[in-house]
């Protein structure tokens, strides 16, 4: 199965210098999906992983290597559903951001899981088919 892999995760392991147990296996799990070429990426995740870099070269490298990674077409239904889910969410007392509604809504769409650190997709998945990506204990 393909994985959208989340700003959570790439923000760990493009920014973040030292890094505890947990993260440094967040790190590996993304180092293995990219080898198995099973990543994949929507432009919001790479505005938000572009932005705040200042330093036009590390902008320009950067952007260079996501480029190397597919790019999920977001299509006006994944609008849509993205606003399903915010307001079944908003009906169950639980908050997000526009882009992680979005993130929810192409995964379900496409059928691919979701690679986060971020724990507000636990309560996503509560509500909605979710499939979020497991760290494989030996990869």
């Amino acid at each position: 199965m393909k994985v959208l892999v989340d700003t959570s995760v790439w923000s760990l392991a493009l920014r973040k210098k030292i890094l505890t147990e947990e993260e440094l296996k967040v790190v590996k799990e993304l180092k293995e999906l990219i080898y198995e070429l099973r990543v994949l990426l929507i432009g919001p995740i790479h505005q938000e992983l572009l932005s705040g870099i200042s330093n036009e070269i590390s902008f320009k490298n950067l952007k260079e290597k996501m480029g190397a990674f597919e790019d999920v077409e977001i299509i006006s239904s994944d609008y849509e559903r993205a606003a399903e889910i915010f307001n079944e969410c908003r009906k169950n007392g639980i908050q997000g951001s526009h882009i992680d509604y979005l993130i929810c809504s192409v995964a379900i769409n496409n059928e691919l899981s979701i690679f986060t650190t971020d724990k507000d997709f636990n309560n996503f998945q509560n509500i909605f088919d979710l499939k979020l990506h497991q760290i494989r204990e030996e990869v």
